[in-house]
Formats: structure tokens, sequence, C-alpha cells
């Protein structure tokens, strides 16, 4: 069952500087239009703003303020056709509420390895940090994309600003101050994609690490400052979300796996408890990884994995927080699509993809097939990452001097320096040569 036509109006915001993709969307959207479809292209010439550009300039469209609820999905996102009857009837019958959130459902998790420990990360945030923000009717992020938002409450808030890249979680924190509530609806998922390349994800983590400490330090005196909340609820979104969650969370998990472990067995003087090395990280462990049941054979994969991505993930949040280089730097996501799995020979033919993470109510990715040539050579330049090789060899040489002059033996320490090695090399993921 669909929306009737007579009340939706499809808005495709298209902020792509490659001509090529904008006339394959508009083209697109010109066939739907055929068909009856209340559809509306825009296209910008600059982009000002990135997606919050886009998003505001879409809002000042003239027949946007007929619009009560406004639905958003990035280039990837699929969602069925009985998305809006199953979330605009919580905007309908709560006039307090802004915000109905669904979950993600990765149409990719089984393509690698990386994907699929990708996954565990995810579903814990969906089941766990969404679904008890909602449920206890506390602050939720916005996750920038398959959502519906009251158009009301969002100007309510001052509508989309550019000051990070983190629009999505800047526009819900000022509606949360400004007493809105959201709601998660676990039991409706959006087909999506998750980034098949490690490139494309260490750019995805920085600036999912980066811009959320940068908008802390932009946003505390703001929170403190307001008069609409409560103490208690200031004191969760800047305590709990952003301090613990988006810093803190980061912190601890480098620091003490790859730095405090093994500082111990270079100092034989420091001891480490085991309640404190091996039962605690255990519990909270585990109880990241049930959300995602049939990746628990994974489990160790996936703590040498979540270590590895906390040195970028600490590296991006010191940036954020000090306002340093690469600071709100926005890398858009590369999304493979199913060239993949389009390709027929990879010994006599390559594909090349490109996407554009556009926003509103639809977006489009395309891809195009390259005629048949030689496969190209890889690049050794391309597999190399210093940080990554500098971190192995340091904890591959503490290993090594534990098993011969310590007294607490961490095995551990070859695993975690094998992980470092394996992403240093980019031997994780999809490898897509760059020519």
């Amino acid at each position: 069952m669909s929306w009737p036509s007579d009340k939706l109006i499809i808005q495709v915001l298209n902020d792509s500087t490659n001509p090529e993709i904008g006339d394959m969307v508009e083209f697109e959207c010109e066939k739907w239009l055929e068909k009856g479809v209340n559809i509306k292209y825009e296209r910008r010439e600059n982009r000002n703003g990135y997606k919050a550009g886009a998003l505001r300039e879409g809002l000042e469209k003239q027949y946007v303020k007929d619009c009560e609820f406004v639905a958003i999905f990035d280039a990837d996102f699929q969602p069925e056709p009985d998305y809006l009857w199953r979330t605009i009837p919580f905007l309908l019958h709560n006039p307090d509420l802004a915000l109905v959130q669904a979950r993600w459902k990765f149409v990719n998790a089984n393509e690698c390895l990386m994907t699929r420990l990708q996954e565990m990360s995810l579903d814990y945030h969906f089941s766990v940090e969404q679904e008890v923000g909602s449920s206890t009717y506390s602050f939720f992020g916005f996750n920038g994309t398959d959502g519906v938002w009251r158009i009301q409450a969002l100007m309510d808030a001052g509508g989309w600003k550019d000051r990070t890249t983190v629009e999505d979680m800047d526009l819900a924190v000022r509606a949360s101050l400004k007493g809105w509530k959201f709601v998660f609806v676990g039991d409706l998922s959006v087909k999506n994609e998750l980034p098949r390349t490690y490139k494309a994800y260490r750019y995805q983590q920085h600036r999912w690490s980066c811009d959320p400490a940068n908008l802390f330090r932009k946003m505390s005196k703001e929170i403190l400052c307001c008069e609409k909340v409560s103490f208690w609820k200031k004191f969760h979104v800047l305590y709990a979300f952003f301090f613990v969650r988006k810093i803190v969370a980061h912190w601890v998990t480098f620091f003490f796996y790859c730095i405090i472990i093994p500082a111990c067995v270079l100092i034989q003087e420091v001891q480490l408890p085991k309640y404190i090395a091996i039962y605690i990280p255990s519990v909270i462990t585990i109880l990241n990884s049930i959300c995602t049941p049939r990746s628990i054979h994974l489990l160790v994969f996936w703590i040498l994995f979540e270590n590895v991505m906390s040195l970028h993930r600490t590296k991006a949040a010191i940036i954020g927080l000090l306002e340093a280089d690469r600071v709100n730097e926005l890398v858009v996501t590369e999304k493979l699509g199913n060239t993949l799995k389009n390709r027929s020979n990879a010994s006599t033919s390559t594909v090349a993809s490109t996407s554009t993470r556009t926003s509103d109510s639809v977006s489009t990715s395309t891809s195009a097939r390259m005629r048949p040539q030689r496969r190209p050579r890889l690049k050794f330049i391309e597999r190399i990452h210093v940080m990554e090789l500098i971190m192995g060899a340091f904890l591959l040489y503490c290993a090594i001097y534990n098993v011969f002059l310590g007294r607490d033996y961490f095995f551990y320490l070859f695993l975690q320096s094998a992980a470092f090695f394996v992403m240093g090399f980019v031997y994780m993921g999809t490898f897509v040569p760059s020519n």
C-alpha cells in the first residue's frame, strides 16, 4: 500500500558537482513524472553547507509550505512502500512528537568480514542506544536519514545548520532543548549499504567521531543556558550522550587496550588487576555483541577490529575538540552499489561506480560500466597506512617482550598486533583500485 499521491510531494535534491550524475538523476525523475508521480527535482550549482545546505534550500521551496512532515533518505536507502503508513501515524497522534526514526538493515552485510563487523556495531547502536533512549523518553540522536520530521518542530529548533557536518545531531539536540520528543520504531527497517572499502570506512568514522566532539564544544554553553529543560536532561545530553559516548568511549578503548596494557608489560612495576584487564572488558564486549547473534562467532575479530578503529576515532575526537586540521571535513562515504555483483569477469573488465549523498524524500546513486580492459595493477602505496603499521610494530614488540620477560602473559597482544598489520596493509574489506 502506497501513500496517497495527492498528499505526497517527492523532492529529489542533488548537489553533486558531477554533471553526468545530475543528468542521470534528472532523467530518472522525468520518467516518474510522466507516470503521474508528484516529484520535484532540485539541483544546486554549489555545495555550500553540504547536506545541511541542500536540506535547508529544499525546505525553502514554495510548494513545501503546504507540507507538515518531511521524510529524509540518503542516496543508498531503499524504503518499503508502506514506510509512511508506519511512521506518520505516530506524528498525527502525538503533537509533541518531532521525529520518528526507523532502524537500518544492511543489504551487503555478508559482503566481507569488515561489513559483518560493522553490522555488529550498528545493531548495538539501534537495538540498545536508540531503543533505550526512545523507551525511557530521554534524548537520542537523529541518524541523518531514514527518519520523518515534523516541519514545525524542525523550524522551531532553528532549521538545518551547517556549523558541523553532523547536521542531524545538531538539529536533534536543538529540538530536544525546545521540549520536542522523539520515537524510535525498532521493527521498521530500511535497506541500505555499509562501506565496503577500508578507506571509505576510515573517512566515515573520522566524520562520525570528529564532528560530534566539535559539536559538543560548540553547543555546551547553549545546552547549559537552556531554560526549557531540566538539569537532569542537560546532564544526560552533555555527559552521557556527548562526553561519554562520543569522546570518552573512544579514548578508553584505545588507551586501555593499546597503551596501558602494553605499558604494563614493559614496566614490570605496574600490575593490572585481572578484573580490570579481563572480566569487566569481557562483560562489556559480550553485551555489545548479543544484538547480532548470528555473528557471535566473530566476537574476537570484532574486538580486534574495534580496537584498531579506536585509534582513528580517538584522533578524530581530539581534532574535533581542538578544532584542528580536518575538522568538519566532508568526504562522501563511497558506496559501491551493485557494481561488484554485476562484475562478470574481473580479469577482463572493471566496474567504476559513483555515488552522491543527497537527501530528502528520495535520493539516487548511479553506477557506470567501463569498456573491457586489462585489470589495473594494485599500487603498493595504496595499501600502506603508516599509523596502523607503527601501532602494529609497537604491539608486536610488547608481545615478544611479554613472552620472554613478562610475568602476566597478555597473549592477545600478538592478535592485536596482527590486526593492526592487516588493516595497515589494507587486507580488510573490498579493495577497489583508484585507477
